[in-house]
């Protein structure tokens, strides 16, 4: 049974329903609609309205391709990533799920969704917040935000007018956290508690967030899922992409002033355009690549995580982790994966590792002797691109010697066809949120549902006072440069120190 109830915001008051004791709230406006002039600027506050708004539906997702990163059908209808909402430059809306509005303490879990800051959104069922809700007393956010190129195209250095363009995605976010600041006390949270957590690019924007001064004091923990971002694009990057945009549009310096009269479909072709050619350039180069958040010396000083970790977030906890076979998603279905012997590895890996393919082959075989071929490709790409820089980041955050770091494995593998995705970038999510029920990807054994219920408290344990160690996990002792404690999460959860070490030490003289 459901029950409409009213909340008052600082813009208005909004209806909500009550549904198997969660109060849900969804669409809330949490800055201007940017659109006409509003297009490429940071964003501002949203007009109060009178009367009562309904927030009974999810908002508009932002605009972006479909099927950006080129997945086969049969793993195409088993993700939902994303919702089903109208796409629309119209996409500045949050979510809100509580246990209830009585008091002000709930801790605040404020879920950054991935897709590589151009594709996504708050509203996968994947992350719906009711389950989390229903398992403790915590209050759960998303939102959608701007992607791809009307978030995080750099004019700043080309044209006037376009000030902090490059950043107008995270600005986005910011002004949600800036919400949540104002508002979550009504809803039953604390906005003195909020943990900001993201998988894939969700992880790469907390990432950012953790080095952007203007998000100082809006977060208090932080979770990094298969999302490390060491490295973000520099000025001359983003000027470079920019002006790859204007030119497929036609368009010089002087005339960049028509991108806010273009209709949004156009600028949708020009940024399939350049990411076209994005694809085709090295691996280790994609964070700088492309539409990402560009570093412009204020907003966003630097790194984030490079060449040290950010000073903005000194004091705040981290936990961090990657799933044991990341690329399976990605490069799994690729021929020269699926095809891979041990003699055609070393030139097929050239791409991502240069003259030291061979070398690292031999090392992951000698230390992995019962994997086949794809499997050790995808173990080198999936340490490469995400579990090494994982780690790096730890090491890091650990240096400035202010904060706690908890580091993990996600190990459990799915059965669904044919068992071939193993450990696969994005399993996690709805193991996370307790939403395995509606989680196709995840199977139907019934004992994956403990593992869900394992990791649900393990993230709000975290989110309630920075560790996540609670009855059902055995004890988790902070990472270190010593013992390398990591949790690793499958049908038993267990600590390991140290795992994988000697493909962990491949990676530390590129670092």
């Amino acid at each position: 049974m459901t029950a409409e109830i009213v909340v008052e915001t600082t813009a208005g008051q909004i209806r909500g329903i009550r549904d198997r004791g969660v109060e849900i709230f969804k669409g809330i406006p949490y800055a201007e609609p940017p659109l006409g002039e509003l297009r490429f600027r940071p964003p501002r506050k949203p007009e109060p309205w009178a009367g009562v708004r309904d927030a009974l539906e999810y908002g508009n997702m932002a605009v972006q391709s479909q099927n950006v990163f080129a997945l086969p059908d049969d793993l195409l209808r088993i993700f939902t990533l994303a919702g089903k909402q109208k796409l629309d430059e119209d996409c500045l809306y949050l979510n809100v799920w509580t246990s209830g509005r009585e008091g002000a303490h709930r801790p605040v879990l404020f879920w950054c969704h991935g897709g590589a800051f151009i594709t996504g959104s708050g509203s996968s069922p994947w992350s719906d917040g009711a389950n989390l809700c229903r398992l403790d007393d915590v209050v759960v956010v998303s939102f959608n935000h701007r992607l791809g190129v009307l978030g995080y195209l750099h004019l700043e250095d080309t044209a006037e007018g376009f000030e902090h363009a490059g950043l107008a995605g995270m600005l986005d976010i910011i002004a949600a956290l800036q919400w949540v600041r104002d508002n979550i006390a009504r809803f039953g949270g604390d906005p003195n508690n909020v943990t900001i957590f993201g998988e894939s690019g969700g992880g790469a924007k907390v990432s950012v967030l953790m080095a952007m001064p203007p998000a100082r004091g809006l977060f208090h923990k932080a979770i990094i899922q298969s999302g490390p971002a060491v490295q973000m694009a520099n000025r001359e990057d983003g000027t470079r992409t920019a002006r790859q945009v204007l030119d497929h549009l036609g368009l010089d310096a002087a005339d960049a002033g028509k991108l806010r009269e273009l209709p949004a479909a156009k600028l949708l072709e020009a940024q399939v355009k350049v990411l076209a050619g994005v694809s085709r350039a090295a691996f280790a180069d994609r964070r700088r690549l492309g539409f990402n958040p560009v570093i412009d010396g204020a907003l966003f000083p630097g790194g984030p995580f490079a060449p040290d970790a950010p000073l903005p977030s000194i004091n705040v906890p981290l936990m961090i982790g990657s799933n044991k076979d990341e690329m399976t998603l990605f490069l799994g279905h690729m021929p020269w994966v699926a095809d891979a012997t041990f003699e055609s590895l070393p030139e097929s890996l050239r791409p991502y590792l240069g003259a030291r393919a061979a070398d690292i082959v031999a090392v992951y075989r000698k230390a992995q002797p019962r994997l086949r071929p794809d499997e050790i490709a995808i173990a080198i790409v999936s340490d490469q691109g995400i579990r090494a820089p994982s780690l790096l980041i730890a090491e890091r955050k650990l240096a400035q010697k202010a904060a706690p770091v908890f580091v993990y494995l996600f190990a459990w593998e799915t059965p669904v066809l044919g068992g071939r995705l193993r450990s696969c970038h994005t399993l996690e999510i709805p193991f996370v949120f307790s939403n395995l029920d509606t989680a196709e990807l995840t199977g139907d054994d019934p004992g994956r549902l403990a593992l869900g219920e394992t990791m649900s408290r393990t993230w709000i344990a975290f989110a309630k006072r920075g560790d996540p160690n609670h009855p059902g996990l055995p004890v988790w002792p902070t990472y270190s440069p010593h013992l390398r404690a990591t949790m690793i999460f499958d049908t038993v959860c267990h600590l390991d120190i140290d795992p994988l070490g000697p493909e962990r030490r491949v990676w530390e003289t590129k670092q």
